[in-house]
């Protein structure tokens, strides 16, 4: 998918409008510096896009104040909208006998070209914010737990922010994933 150049030029703006909202998210780095990243990579381009119009809310995160290692992430309040109400992979999706979600969250991810974001990632941004203070977010599942049917999800109540596991066939409606875009 390529988007047309309304596109393009109205995903920018809204994106330099949030980067710019938000400079304790990326100190260090200007939006010149993102853009040209941004606009040499078209698969950047197409996954910001799907991120934007599923809820994401996406915007630059530095993680290690390290300036240039930095990130697109899901910075919308609450897990993102477009992005609720599924499982967390595939095997968990089709292991479901009856009422199976729509799609799972990892497959959905690998579709945007995004992944989702690891506990400390997610634990990282809610030092930048409140998040998911009425949902929860999927979070990436380390393989010994998910080889034995669970799944791992974050939220934040109580001022604190909690990780709690599920099994991976379940699914909610307050209940999405928060995505990571590298560049």
């Amino acid at each position: 998918m390529g988007l047309d150049p309304n596109q393009k030029i109205a995903l920018l703006e809204t994106l330099e409008i949030r980067f710019n909202k938000n400079p304790q998210r990326h100190s260090g780095l200007t939006w010149e510096m993102v853009l040209e990243k941004v606009e040499a990579n078209t698969s950047v381009l197409n996954s910001l896009f799907l991120m934007e119009e599923t809820g994401g809310e996406p915007d630059v995160v530095i993680f290690n104040s390290i300036p240039s290692e930095w990130f697109f992430v899901d910075c919308s309040k609450e897990s993102p909208a477009g992005r609720r109400s599924f499982c967390y992979d595939h095997e968990a999706l089709e292991a479901r006998k009856k009422f199976k979600p729509e799609n799972s969250a990892m497959a959905l991810a690998q579709e945007m070209g995004v992944e989702l974001l690891n506990e400390q990632q997610y634990k990282r941004l809610q030092e930048l914010g409140e998040f998911d203070l009425k949902t929860s977010s999927w979070i990436l599942t380390p393989s010994a737990i998910r080889k034995l049917g669970g799944a791992l999800f974050c939220d934040r109540r109580y001022n604190h922010v909690f990780t709690y596991h599920n099994g991976a066939d379940s699914y909610y409606a307050a209940r999405g994933f928060r995505a990571i875009l590298s560049l």
